[in-house]
């Protein structure tokens, strides 16, 4: 399998588990192919291609793409976070003899950093699916995706990308597609084990080889609103759709049935609004749940041949 092939693999095995509808992200790429035909020659240069068949703005081939193409994908090294640090470990990790035929960050950089925050519309058919009207959880999702995109302008999104330049190393990103992973896997595991309270949910989560090793650096799951003996009543995960949601949420969902959110992390604003609505809440850990998620992609490609490095806060468990 070439590089730009496990690319691939890693974007459409999360999209074979994405929580929307798979009509809603038929339409997210029709739309794109729309656009795409309907721009004249010089927008048609500037175009991001990927769209036209990669769903997700948070995940982007960031540099050697061409050369991804030709390259035999055999070890990749995978991190949750890349910077120019990790990409100078790829070189010297090569140059003391290891294989690394490509770097792989799970939080977006390069151009999936600037526009990410699109992918937040999600999250309006993950609340809808818990019963939100669709109307009313758009309305509310608006704000913070417009925030969200604000608070990113700023940023130096290609800092680690011109470091892979200049050390010739392909160099992408997987995120939504990963943490659809996880998302799916966590919901179905809660709707067959049936938890009563939120101990039950921590005890789940510690099951998992991922929790069990971030536990052993003191990082547990954490009841947050609530305690060990409350009933947790339906149980909503929140693993993927970008980044936090609106705090404004919690009230919509109480009143759709949801009594507990498990989530990666939380922003502090939502712990009040939490308790006000009276719906508990579980962060399960950022680092652990990430990891969960990219393992599942991982186990694909180990299948196919490919041998991960984990780094930069990665908890590799392999599950085949």
């Amino acid at each position: 399998m070439k590089v730009y092939e496990a690319y691939e693999l890693a974007i459409k095995t999360g999209m074979s588990k994405d929580p929307r509808p798979e009509s809603e992200v038929r339409r997210v790429l029709d739309e794109a192919r729309r656009e795409y035909d309907s721009a004249d020659e010089g927008e048609r240069e500037l175009f991001d291609r990927e769209r036209l068949w990669n769903p997700y703005h948070d995940c982007r081939f960031s540099y050697g793409a061409e050369e991804a193409r030709e390259a035999e994908a055999e070890s990749m090294m995978w991190g949750i976070d890349i910077g120019t640090g990790e990409v100078l470990l790829a070189d010297r990790l090569r140059e003391k003899g290891r294989r690394i035929d490509a770097i792989v960050a799970h939080h977006p950089l390069g151009s999936s950093r600037v526009l990410f925050p699109q992918v937040m519309d999600m999250q309006a058919d993950m609340y809808h699916s818990e019963g939100v009207p669709i109307n009313v959880s758009e309305a509310i999702m608006r704000p913070r995706t417009d925030e969200a995109l604000r608070n990113i302008m700023g940023v130096n999104h290609n800092q680690a990308v011109d470091a892979a330049r200049l050390l010739g190393i392909p160099l992408f990103n997987v995120h939504s597609a990963a943490d659809n992973m996880v998302q799916d896997y966590l919901t179905r595991l809660f709707e067959s084990r049936g938890p009563r309270t939120l101990g039950d949910i921590v005890d789940i989560l510690m099951a998992e080889p991922e929790y069990r090793e971030a536990a052993k650096s003191n990082a547990r799951p954490k009841i947050m609103v609530g305690s060990k003996g409350s009933r947790c009543g339906r149980v909503m995960c929140k693993m993927t759709g970008g980044t936090s949601g609106p705090k404004e949420m919690y009230e919509a969902l109480c009143r759709a049935g949801v009594g507990t959110v498990v989530g990666m992390h939380f922003p502090e604003s939502h712990y009040d609004a939490a308790r006000e609505a009276h719906v508990n809440l579980v962060v399960s850990g950022h680092m652990p749940s990430d990891s969960l998620g990219i393992n599942l992609i991982c186990d694909v490609w180990e299948r196919n041949g490919i041998d991960v490095v984990p780094c930069s806060g990665l908890i590799r468990c392999s599950r085949n």
